[in-house]
């Protein structure tokens, strides 16, 4: 498990609204539990089990980001029901929702009662907006997204600039970062403000990428990697350090099958042509529809029979278990993956584990698989289990 001592497991608040951006919520509600933090997702006027749709927004060559949608992100509480003394921090995440969220005394009422008692407040891009409405960040060192600067300027805030879009900044129980680009050391820092230590960290993990991977199988894990203070590189096969994935967002909305819009633009952070393989200690394989061609490449299939000869671990989400079916080394494995690929899976000679619900993850020997990505807490943390990385309060 992520977190050994369950007795001390800290509770968090994750304050949401419609259109909140699309990795500002995913991304540390499901890595913060895939690290033994219980998350609930709140939104004003939605109760658990309602959706919130979210915004994709990302750099353009425009004069403002582009705005594309997103997933839909479940909430798993009622905010009429927080009982605020029961938490230990508080999330806010950007996007547009804090533009009106900063408007609703409730919301403010929460926010001030967090600040007030000192407990740990981790809020990013636009989320302080919410912050400079509630008056917590008079006298504060904080950053957020350039634009957002004159409102803490005009509350009382010290502006800290951010000098790269990752920016983040520390002051007392208050944790800013610029965007979704900073949430490894954002992520990191609210979990030091828990009480929690992160231990064997120092692994080395390699992103097996493409075209149109799903979007948050590969970002989620490959920031919360990070978040841990590992190091992670994502390579494409025919790309270079600095060349973007388009990637896709795959999600489940009543129809025979998922659907899919445009998601974030991924940036690579190593050759693929000329790898030392050997450097690294774990391997992960998103899903979304890169794994239909990737399978057909010899250098992936020698890549991944590499990693899983000398039992390194490995985790491949989704799709990804087509790689693993066309590299011939599941045969003998326990296995699952979205359903659409159980073909493949079996005719590969592993015994299929159905993954219901649909967030199932198995662990075989040196092998991690999981169905989706709503399974990415279980996902993530028993792939820590296998790199020896623990978290704990």
């Amino acid at each position: 498990m992520a977190n050994s001592n369950t007795k001390a497991q800290r509770r968090v608040l994750l304050l949401c609204g419609d259109y909140v951006e699309d990795y500002e919520a995913m991304v540390p509600f499901q890595a913060l539990l895939a690290f033994g933090v219980s998350v609930d997702a709140v939104c004003p006027g939605k109760k658990s089990g309602d959706i919130c749709r979210t915004a994709i927004h990302q750099a353009s060559a425009h004069q403002t980001y582009s705005e594309s949608r997103g997933h839909n992100f479940t909430l798993n509480a009622t905010f009429d029901e927080i009982e605020f003394t029961k938490y230990d921090g508080l999330v806010i995440s950007g996007g547009r929702a804090p533009e009106y969220l900063a408007m609703n005394s409730a919301v403010l009422d929460l926010v001030g009662n967090f600040s007030n008692s000192g407990k740990p407040i981790a809020s990013i891009c636009h989320g302080q907006l919410i912050l400079a409405a509630a008056g917590s960040v008079k006298g504060r060192k904080c950053t957020a997204y350039p634009t957002v600067g004159p409102v803490l300027v005009a509350a009382g805030a010290h502006w800290v600039e951010p000098e790269t879009m990752s920016a983040c900044v520390v002051d007392g129980n208050v944790i800013t970062a610029a965007t979704y680009e900073g949430h490894p050391k954002f992520i990191q820092h609210f979990v030091k403000a828990l009480g929690g230590t992160i231990t064997g960290s120092d692994k080395r993990i390699l992103f097996l990428c493409g075209d149109y991977m799903e979007d948050y199988e590969v970002t989620v894990p490959f920031q919360s990697l990070q978040a841990l203070g590992c190091h992670v590189d994502a390579v494409c096969p025919k790309k270079k350090a600095g060349d973007a994935c388009p990637t896709a967002v795959h999600d489940f909305e009543g129809d025979q099958t998922y659907s899919e819009k445009p998601g974030h633009n991924f940036t690579i952070t190593a050759s693929f042509e000329g790898l030392n393989t050997s450097s690294y200690d774990g391997l992960v394989i998103p899903g979304g529809r890169a794994p239909e061609y990737l399978a057909l490449n010899e250098s992936v299939i020698a890549l991944v029979k590499e990693f899983m000869e000398i039992k390194k671990p490995v985790a491949s989400i989704c799709h990804g278990q087509q790689i693993l079916s066309a590299a011939n080394v599941l045969k003998g494995r326990k296995c699952t993956a979205y359903p659409a690929v159980k073909l493949n899976v079996v005719l590969s000679g592993a015994t299929w584990l159905e993954p219901d619900p649909i967030d199932r993850c198995f662990t075989d020997g040196n092998l991690v698989t999981g169905a989706a990505w709503p399974g990415h807490p279980e996902f993530i943390s028993q792939f820590m289990a296998l790199l020896g990385v623990q978290v704990s309060f």
